[in-house]
């Protein structure tokens, strides 16, 4: 007789407890050798944050047209806004390159990861917006300033989001966005 004939019907089924799943690793400003973020990590970044800006300036159509300090401020990104709306599907290039180029890369630094997961978040919360001013679209009335206040406001989210984002960023500090960065936190590995 083998001693594994013997322990097989003696020993009872072997369940297991689930093992807790491991603690998630904080975002943290730092390069592989030093105690800040390295400075392309940083441009890298920073950049990340223009794409839901470019991909969300419509909303900004009623708030750009009635105060001109953000008109100086936007005139500058207009070349970049025009290549990035020139063709249908770049926004939705855009996103892919970003997901499975930079935030499924390991390559790229969990700072860099984060920051573009966040933008990434950002740009897909747009769609709601979207919606509601497919499906309620007034001419006039009650209705039309509703519509002028959400377009507003989130284009006055996305732009502080920017300005935000980006400048931390460049400062090598970790900008945690209101509603998605703890979304970001869980996708980025």
């Amino acid at each position: 007789m083998t001693i594994s004939h013997l322990l097989s019907p003696l020993t009872p089924p072997c369940n297991p407890l689930p093992l807790p799943s491991p603690p998630r690793r904080p975002v943290a400003a730092r390069s592989k050798n030093g105690d800040s973020a390295d400075a392309p990590d940083r441009l890298i970044s920073a950049v990340c944050y223009f794409y839901p800006f470019f991909d969300g300036v419509q909303y900004g159509k009623y708030v750009i047209n009635q105060f001109a300090p953000l008109q100086v401020l936007v005139q500058p990104l207009v070349p970049a806004i025009r290549v990035f709306k020139g063709f249908p599907l770049n926004g939705f290039l855009v996103f892919l390159t970003l997901y499975f180029v930079v935030v499924r890369n390991p390559n790229f630094s969990r700072y860099v990861r984060f920051n573009t997961m966040q933008a990434i978040v950002l740009d897909v919360l747009l769609i709601f917006p979207d919606l509601l001013e497919r499906s309620f679209n007034p001419r006039d009335g009650l209705g039309l300033d509703l519509v002028m206040s959400l377009d507003s406001t989130v284009f006055l989210f996305l732009l502080v989001c920017l300005i935000y984002g980006s400048s931390c960023c460049l400062l090598g500090q970790i900008p945690r966005l209101p509603i998605v960065a703890e979304a970001a936190e869980r996708q980025v590995l």
